[in-house]
């Protein structure tokens, strides 16, 4: 079985949280998980697997994380022919629900335009928001938690998601 990268960007401590326990779920899966804070972590490094997770929260008004705004340009340029990616990410429906989490769509998006194959759509069924750019159709284009509203269901939500995606990989 082959790595996944795992790449996440935090400001508050939830995404890493999360980040964190997505890379123990997957382990005990049995999976190898290689997590990379995106702070200190040269975008081009994703490219060295062909299976990605990639976790961001929206921040402010459906902007990037800080780390992730700062390597987008860049980011936006790589080529991810080959690779499998899937996509989560922290935000607010309640305070911000016209951009609930934005974030995922935002670097989702050019990962499938530039060749990646995403897996890990998550119906939108028991969320409360009114625009988002993750949002296809009734899904979005990844996992999304809210600590701030359902802190409560970001464990459950987190071990539904592993067993869309577990077997996704290449």
């Amino acid at each position: 079985m082959k790595k996944i990268g795992l790449f996440w960007g935090s400001t508050t401590g939830n995404q890493e949280e999360a980040s964190e326990l997505l890379q123990e779920l997957m382990e005990s899966e049995g999976y190898e998980v290689d997590s990379y804070d995106i702070r200190s972590t040269e975008p081009s490094k994703m490219l060295e697997y062909s299976n990605l997770i990639i976790g961001c929260p929206t921040w402010n008004v459906g902007e990037l994380q800080e780390d992730w705004e700062e390597i987008y340009l860049e980011y936006r340029k790589l080529d991810f022919s080959n690779i499998t990616g899937a996509f989560f990410g922290v935000g607010d429906q309640v305070s911000y629900s016209f951009n609930y989490l934005d974030a995922v769509g935002l670097l989702a998006k050019p990962f499938i335009k530039n060749g990646g194959q995403l897996i890990g759509r998550w119906p939108t069924e028991g969320y409360e928001f009114d625009e988002s750019e993750a949002l296809e159709g009734d899904e979005f284009l990844g996992l999304g938690l809210d600590n701030d509203n359902e802190e409560e269901l970001t464990e459950d939500r987190l071990a539904g998601w592993v067993e869309v995606i577990k077997d996704k990989f290449k």
